[in-house]
């Protein structure tokens, strides 16, 4: 009897209610419209204001989403890993604590931080658990409060990071849909270039730390773009290589969602036409863990039964990696 694949079987999302749109911006910080979209693709972005919520409600209404639209009992769920670089607190785990909310009495949890590429090992994670064959449903959430590290006086940070949750459920296939191939690559000597300083073992926060501001998110945008493109199309052109999936096969490339330039370049590298790579960076900015669970939640009506899928993601660390996945359901509407 063949091993079954690890097929995501629901989905579900949600983002703040609250839009941070371009005009807004150039009020804030010495910026425009034309400039962000020209350079990002970025039109809008929402926020978590209630300065009371953190990371844990927006992961909690993505996963009640997908519960209650797919009739999920929560007690079923085995395991939940929660995808996240902007925790509640250093401790404990805010996975532990969604899983609670959510009523996954039966299910233990965990946090995983890989910064933007947090969700794609996630996807990693789970699917290895289920072909296993020790869990059945796995529930990943990808989600971050980006808004609480962000310096809204630095227009070169500030302009691109949203907030939002996505959830998926996997679970075994035996049809052979589901996660086909994945490979997943990290390099420790990128971690200056994107990168919050203090707040860590390394660098503890402080007055003298806060005042400098080291406890917001720098990057070097240039290294990042450059290395964002040529490693994303590069284990893109491999795991088409190594699964012998031409050009023509692939259904639809889902790439992180961190700048339109990126996505755009990406696909051009692996010479995939922009009809089958869906965006939506224009409405909810760069959100980190969430970015890649959103653009499946948006599209997850577009997408049919043995669609041949390969989703991408680059963050700080650096980590990135590519999967490739085969859909499992039709749209139901």
């Amino acid at each position: 009897m063949a091993k079954p694949t690890a097929a995501i079987t629901a989905v579900g999302s949600y983002v703040p209610e609250y839009v941070l749109t371009n005009k807004i911006l150039e009020k804030m910080v010495d910026t425009n419209d034309d400039w962000i979209t020209s350079r990002t693709g970025i039109k809008e972005r929402r926020i978590l204001k209630d300065p009371k919520k953190g990371t844990s409600y927006l992961g909690i209404r993505a996963a009640k989403n997908l519960i209650e639209k797919n009739q999920i009992d929560p007690a079923e769920i085995d395991l939940v890993i929660f995808g996240t670089t902007t925790p509640d607190m250093p401790v404990a785990a805010t996975g532990v604590y969604v899983a609670s909310e959510i009523g996954a009495t039966n299910a233990f949890s965990f946090d995983l931080q890989a910064a933007c590429s947090s969700f794609l090992y996630g996807m990693s994670t789970a699917a290895s658990y289920i072909e296993s064959g020790r869990y059945k449903k796995i529930l990943l959430i990808g989600a971050d409060k980006m808004s609480s590290m962000i310096d809204y006086n630095d227009r070169s940070t500030c302009i691109i990071f949203g907030d939002g949750a996505g959830a998926v459920l996997l679970g075994p296939n035996e049809e052979g849909n589901g996660v086909q191939d994945e490979y997943m690559r990290s390099d420790g000597s990128g971690r200056e270039f994107l990168t919050v300083n203090a707040g860590g073992s390394l660098e503890p926060a402080s007055m003298e730390t806060i005042k400098a501001g080291r406890h917001y998110v720098h990057q070097d945008g240039k290294t990042v773009f450059k290395f964002a493109v040529s490693k994303m199309a590069s284990v893109g052109e491999k795991i088409m290589k190594d699964n012998e999936l031409p050009v023509s096969s692939v259904d639809w490339l889902l790439t992180h969602q961190a700048n339109k330039r990126i996505i755009d370049a990406t696909a051009k590298r692996l010479e995939i036409d922009e009809s089958k790579v869906p965006c939506n960076i224009d409405r909810y900015g760069n959100t980190t863990s969430a970015t890649l669970p959103l653009l499946i939640s948006d599209f997850e009506h577009k997408f049919k039964k043995g669609d041949n899928l390969i989703m991408t993601s680059f963050g700080g660390g650096f980590t990135w990696g590519a999967i490739y996945l085969k859909w499992a359901y039709d749209p139901t509407n």
